[in-house]
């Protein structure tokens, strides 16, 4: 294999220099005392390699193990306390604007103004959460939680309360919502073992589900005996004891030495990884269905109650709360499903129980039939929902975690809106029962096409870090501007085919790493000479591409340069595009 080309092992930004100026390669003691050193500082701070450090590949798969972890019990407390409150604050909103005006729209707009912010701000929240300190963007998102609450107790208590208001300020506590979202779902890898992984995102859909039980069932007997604005209190209280005990968690933020990203740019790259990532446009796709498929049952589901033998208000919280314990129970059994089943097969077999569910649900006469058939369905709500979400996790590094993360959160949102649009046509057109059986059966038909269609490629890729690839240093570092890469292979012409094919996989590498453009040329006087062009937004931007190379990039590397031939390494020469 020829040297390594200088884009990835000198630090010179002009052409290559000569062969002895090349750094020299430490020895092996050293470098293992060296990397032995960085382990270490990298497990006290808390980062993904702390992770990976710490992986026991011997630890307990019971559903509860995860709870084992101090820092882990205690956030994940945090994370009940706050699913609690919102799920209080959603069931006395509705109940307060009801007392404030007769118009069926200005109710059905609660739970809009309620949801709408996790689909408007999740990518800004989760880019937040990728470049500011997570432990401190957590914290402030519940004490704006509680900053709403307290406004929303005082306006009731004063008098001042309206509609308008009431929904503005619905609006603001769902803000709260989008923020909390993605920075919880990128702590979670950091503090439990990546064996553990599955079930913290297990106990995630139990915290969820539990509260989904106990909120409504306590803001209904606080309205009762005392009023809405004391759920509003109650949330605040909450909230700010929340954020207190956030406080407690001793993480260390490491910041970047170059700096914090800029939002837009943050943004920007991703969605860029998402695109470029074979296993997220999987799992996209996948979550996606599912819920535009599922979620009918649920739109829906206070019209089968109505139409049950004595049914009512009291049947369908029966009924929500049967999906609940459902999914709390078949939490507790997803250890022992996924050391049997593949994640794929998961996904497959949770479709069907879920269309089968739904299925019964179409035709069931009573409660006696309806509430198994919603205990079933929760059980497969959260099989596949948890196994698409360990997908998601394992499909992002830790650099674009929370991005990533609010991208699929992003998609369950739009698609179970779209989905509850789309049923309740269905059913105005026809029935509630008929749109059910339609829902059931192209849910599993659109599932199956998507898993022949759309490949999973989440157990190819090593997203470890690496530090493979030292970043370029500038005498005097560029301006402001684009910059431009270029890198100069030579191909013996029988292999074009195979090379071409390695180098489309290294254009998805640069633009998940963030750069700008890419692009492949091909000299016509010389047939064996290829140029790869990276275009970066800025010097800056051009060495954050470094800091986020991974083993699989490393591997990529060297299979573009057994393509090489010649002595000489591929020559890479840096540009800066003048206004």
């Amino acid at each position: 294999m020829p040297p390594l080309p200088s884009h990835e092992s000198t630090r010179s930004v002009a052409p290559p220099p000569p062969p002895e100026l090349s750094p020299v390669p430490e020895a092996p003691a050293d470098l293992a005392a060296r990397e032995a050193a960085a382990d270490r500082a990298a497990l006290a701070q808390g980062t993904e390699e702390s992770v990976a450090a710490r992986l026991d590949h011997s630890a307990s798969l019971s559903p509860l193990a995860p709870l084992s972890v101090p820092v882990f019990r205690m956030l994940w407390l945090t994370w009940v306390a706050a699913n609690t409150c919102m799920w209080m604050n959603d069931v006395a909103a509705a109940w307060l604007m009801t007392t404030l005006t007769t118009s069926p729209i200005l109710v059905a707009l609660v739970q809009s103004a309620s949801t709408l912010p996790v689909f408007l701000l999740g990518l800004p929240s989760g880019a937040l959460a990728d470049i500011l300190d997570r432990r401190r963007y957590f914290i402030a998102t519940q004490f704006w939680v509680a900053a709403v609450a307290l406004v929303l107790c005082v306006a009731i208590m004063a008098g001042g309360m309206t509609a308008p208001l009431l929904l503005a300020l619905t609006f603001a506590n769902g803000i709260g919502l989008a923020m909390r979202w993605p920075v919880f779902a990128a702590i979670v890898p950091e503090l439990v073992s990546r064996p553990q992984l599955p079930a913290a995102l297990a106990l995630n859909g139990v915290a969820m589900n539990a509260s989904r039980i106990i909120g409504p069932l306590l803001a209904g007997a606080i309205i009762a005996s005392a009023g809405s604005a004391w759920v509003f209190v109650l949330n605040a209280v909450l909230s700010v004891i929340s954020g207190l005990v956030i406080m407690r968690w001793k993480r260390t933020h490491v910041p970047s030495p170059l700096g914090r990203e800029k939002l837009p740019s943050a943004m920007r790259v991703g969605l860029q990884f998402v695109r470029q990532s074979p296993s997220m446009r999987a799992v996209l796709w996948r979550i996606s269905i599912f819920f535009l498929h599922a979620t009918a049952l649920l739109a829906l589901l206070p019209l089968l109650a109505r139409g049950l033998e004595g049914g009512g208000a009291g049947t369908f919280t029966l009924l929500l709360a049967s999906m609940g314990a459902g999914a709390i129970t078949a939490a507790m059994f997803l250890p022992r499903l996924r050391q049997a089943m593949a994640r794929d097969v998961l996904v497959i077999r949770g479709t069907l129980l879920q269309a089968a569910a739904t299925g019964v649900m179409a035709v069931a006469p009573n409660v006696y039939v309806a509430v198994p058939a919603m205990f079933v369905a929760g059980m497969a709500w959260i099989t596949t929902a948890n196994s698409l979400s360990v997908s998601a996790q394992l499909a992002l590094p830790n650099w674009v975690r929370a991005r990533g993360m609010s991208i699929y959160q992003m998609a369950i949102m739009g698609s179970t809106a779209l989905g509850a649009a789309v049923w309740g046509q269905v059913a105005t057109v026809s029935d509630v029962h008929a749109s059910l059986g339609i829902a059931a059966g192209t849910g599993v038909v659109a599932m199956l096409l998507v898993q022949r269609l759309v490949a999973d490629r989440s157990m190819e890729e090593d997203l470890s870090p690496s530090r493979a690839f030292q970043a370029p240093v500038a005498d005097v570092p560029p301006g402001a501007g684009h910059l431009v890469v270029t890198i100069e292979y030579f191909i013996d012409p029988a292999r074009a085919a195979e090379f071409r094919a390695a180098m489309q996989e290294s254009r998805r590498s640069r633009l998940r790493q963030g750069a700008l453009g890419w692009q492949l040329l091909h000299d016509i006087s010389q047939p064996a000479r290829y140029v790869e062009r990276i275009e970066d937004e800025s010097w800056t931007e051009h060495l954050r591409r470094f800091d986020r190379v991974t083993a699989s990039d490393v591997a990529l590397r060297d299979r573009k340069l057994a393509f090489h031939v010649g002595d000489a390494p591929p020559r890479v020469t840096r540009w800066t595009v003048e206004p």
